[in-house]
């Protein structure tokens, strides 16, 4: 009998070997590794958007006339949960987090001598994330409302090619990717020493992020009629993935996967997963909310609420433009967290060191999340008769 070595299991492994590899390995073994890892994350970054355009525009087009009305519910939707997500955690941080902070001191990691790569290699993307979305609405909508037949051909191709090198580049080498990531994070250390400060808050983070997928599920459970806590085990492979990549681009192959099982029609999840992967935050909204109030609260500085809920709105937008690589949302917010509240460098530093340490659990609750939204979606297009092809039937 053959024993399917499949996608999630191979993940968990990379990520076990990781961890017991990074306290073995030599540094030149520990080395060769980040050389990969730095070769394939600058050939992710170059991939991203074109992955994006390659899928969301053509995936537009095939929704037909309809796609700008599955476009503003994807987007709504999107923004609503995260939203929902920083003042839902601003709400609970306020009411738990002076009781289990008390008596805890933030400290900034120590500075250590990390390892290289031997070499890397400049892969600079053909365009912008944000560019490639933009133009992707564009010539997405264009050729849904004119019937441009040509170009929905050559982008059907394009789109081939994507979905090519996704399975037999991109899916292949995740595991080895998430390997280096777990030896890596092992052998700085810096991932240990700035959660050991904020142990307690990872686990309220970790409660926080279950809590808000069985919300964001149930509304798909009773947008779809189906079981959402099996609709949330079918997104597990997603969530793990992400755990590793620490990116929502990165993971969209298996989002993609992933929410096709839960049903949703494939021209739908195209168009609505790769959309999510770049103005879908709820998760990470929820952790530089928990972050940046456990901060505020450490350095005696305000965290009232009508500041806070200055700080989400203007976050919420804000983190669209955050490439869908590891640490872009706190990058993103970077501007925010100073001009809004007032952090320093030390306390933005502080920020970037725990978010960074954290960045897995905020990214694999987006991500997980996006199966949701694109379920909602699905069920919407369903019920009002927007469908492949729905455009030209009418």
């Amino acid at each position: 009998m053959k024993i399917r070595f499949g996608l999630l299991s191979r993940v968990i492994a990379a990520i076990v070997l990781g961890v017991a590899c990074g306290l073995l390995l030599p540094a030149w073994a520990v080395r060769l590794s980040l050389t990969f890892n730095a070769l394939f994350g600058a050939f992710l970054n170059f991939v991203i958007p074109l992955l994006i355009f390659g899928l969301v525009a053509p995936g537009i087009a095939d929704l037909g006339r309809g796609a700008g009305r599955l476009l503003a519910l994807t987007a709504a939707l999107a923004y609503a949960f995260t939203l929902f997500s920083g003042f839902g955690t601003y709400a609970v941080g306020r009411a738990l987090f002076p009781a289990l902070l008390d008596g805890a001191r933030a400290v900034l990691p120590e500075a250590g001598a990390a390892l290289q790569p031997y070499f890397t290699v400049a892969m600079p993307p053909v365009m912008e994330v944000m560019t490639a979305l933009v133009l992707a609405f564009v010539v997405g909508l264009g050729m849904a409302y004119t019937g441009a037949r040509s170009l929905k051909a050559g982008l059907d191709e394009l789109r081939a090619i994507v979905e090519r090198t996704i399975t037999r580049v991109i899916v292949p080498l995740l595991p080895l990717y998430i390997f280096g990531i777990f030896v890596q994070m092992t052998r700085s250390g810096q991932a240990a020493s700035v959660v050991a400060v904020f142990v307690k808050l990872v686990v309220v983070i970790f409660a926080l992020s279950a809590a808000l997928l069985v919300v964001q599920f149930c509304v798909a459970g009773i947008a779809t009629r189906r079981n959402p806590l099996k609709m949330l085990r079918t997104m597990l492979a997603a969530y793990l993935t992400a755990l590793g990549t620490q990116s929502s681009a990165a993971t969209i192959p298996v989002t993609l996967e992933r929410t096709q099982r839960l049903g949703v029609d494939p021209a739908v999840a195209s168009f609505t997963v790769p959309l999510c992967a770049t103005i879908h935050l709820s998760g990470s909204m929820l952790k530089i909310t928990a972050c940046a109030l456990a901060v505020a609260m450490l350095a005696g500085s305000d965290f009232s609420a009508a500041l806070f809920a200055r700080f989400i709105l203007l976050l919420s937008v804000t983190m669209v433009a955050a490439p869908g690589v590891p640490g872009g949302a706190i990058m993103a917010a970077l501007g925010l967290l100073e001009s809004v509240l007032g952090f320093d460098e030390t306390l933005c530093g502080l920020m970037i060191a725990t978010y960074i340490a954290m960045d897995s659990f905020g990214t694999a609750t987006n991500v997980t999340g996006d199966g949701a939204v694109a379920a909602i979606v699905d069920a919407v297009a369903r019920r009002c008769g927007i469908r492949r092809g729905a455009g030209d039937a009418k």
